[in-house]
């Protein structure tokens, strides 16, 4: 893809009761964005008429029956259903879930496809998109096991990138889960990302503690000391890694160690985003690291209490399409330099001597 070519955007609509067809609207009235990309609306152009209404949106689309007749400059709605389900805003019906599944899986399916460059997917009800064919507990998941790769859930932000040991997980089986191998390869996976999708060439990891204070040295948990230290100890030996840690986890975020790192690990799900939606909710972006495709979403969920009533924040879902975008040239650029190292550093040799001259 030339450098200015519009990258095609899909969205997936997420779950009808909630803010999904809101925020997506929201995030595409200003038709600038037109000129960045070309936004695939993965749903129903009568289902975003009723979402338009409710909210007062100007935001105008292009309903289309098939990815072939995609239009530049404009809102694409590729219609999936026609029939009118029963939207009802602020109330979790598990009758809609299969709404989202749909305009998910065939999102995803136009993703692997090439049909379409990036996903951005908006919230779903995780309870409500659950049934004998679709059992996965959030997005992650299932884009794990449909795209190559292994998945790293990263929260970025300006200021902060937080991704997960533990995702999903229980808290009651967080430990378990807790091994030298998953450490090694989550580690790899952030530093691969840290490096192809954001250009950082020496990333700087930090990792946080299990236990409170990181063990105490084995007062409070022993894992800190006999699993993660000697882990991140033989990654930064083998590997030649610059990772460090374990943090104790209730003082990092607050004392601003976290400015010293390109990324943090968090041991488990609430240990990071609790931290990360405290500084940056609204703002942040949802990013699965190490799949083969760009897949982003906003940091927020369905937000049943103001479904409907225009006055959910798009912004969170507009840096979810800017960082998609951002990463697919950076992989771009990445694979370029990768293939011939010696031609792009002569180049940008070349360009340093013509502003010197």
């Amino acid at each position: 893809m030339s450098k200015d070519a519009k990258i095609i955007v899909g969205i997936s609509i997420g779950d009808l009761n909630g803010i999904g067809g809101e925020v997506i609207l929201k995030a595409l009235e200003d038709t600038q964005i037109l000129d960045l990309c070309t936004p695939v609306i993965f749903g129903s152009a009568r289902v975003l008429t009723i979402n338009k209404r409710a909210i007062g949106s100007k935001a105008k689309f292009h309903g289309i029956e098939s990815l072939e007749d995609i239009l530049p400059k404009r809102i694409n709605v590729l219609n999936l259903w026609k029939e009118q389900p029963n939207i009802e805003f602020g109330k979790q019906n598990k009758d809609l879930g299969k709404y989202a599944v749909l305009s998910l899986e065939t999102a995803t399916k136009a993703l692997k496809e090439n049909k379409i460059d990036v996903l951005v997917t908006a919230p779903i009800d995780k309870w409500n998109i659950q049934s004998e064919k679709f059992n996965f507990p959030g997005h992650t998941n299932y884009l794990a096991k449909e795209l190559g790769g292994e998945s790293l859930m990263l929260l970025v932000s300006d200021s902060l990138r937080v991704g997960l040991l533990t995702d999903h997980v229980p808290i009651s089986e967080v430990t378990s889960h807790i091994t030298p191998k998953l450490i090694r390869q989550k580690v790899k996976l952030m530093a691969d990302s840290l490096l192809q999708d954001f250009g950082i060439r020496k990333p700087k990891i930090a990792v946080l503690g299990l236990n409170p204070h990181s063990g105490d040295r084995g007062v409070i948990g022993k894992e800190d000391d006999t699993i993660i230290s000697p882990t991140l100890k033989t990654i930064r030996e083998e590997e030649n890694t610059l990772v460090y840690g374990p943090y104790a986890a209730d003082s990092f975020f607050g004392s601003k160690v976290y400015a010293q790192f390109d990324g943090i690990l968090a041991c488990y799900h609430d240990q990071g985003l609790v931290a990360f939606k405290t500084m940056s909710f609204g703002t942040g972006v949802n990013f699965t690291a190490g799949l083969n495709r760009v897949r982003t979403s906003p940091d927020h969920g369905t937000a049943y209490d103001i479904a409907g009533k225009g006055i959910a924040s798009s912004d969170s879902f507009l840096q979810a399409i800017f960082l998609a975008i951002d990463v697919y040239r950076n992989r771009e650029e990445y694979k370029t330099i990768s293939k011939n190292p010696l031609k792009v550093r002569g180049r940008r040799n070349l360009h340093k001597n013509n502003r010197k001259s």
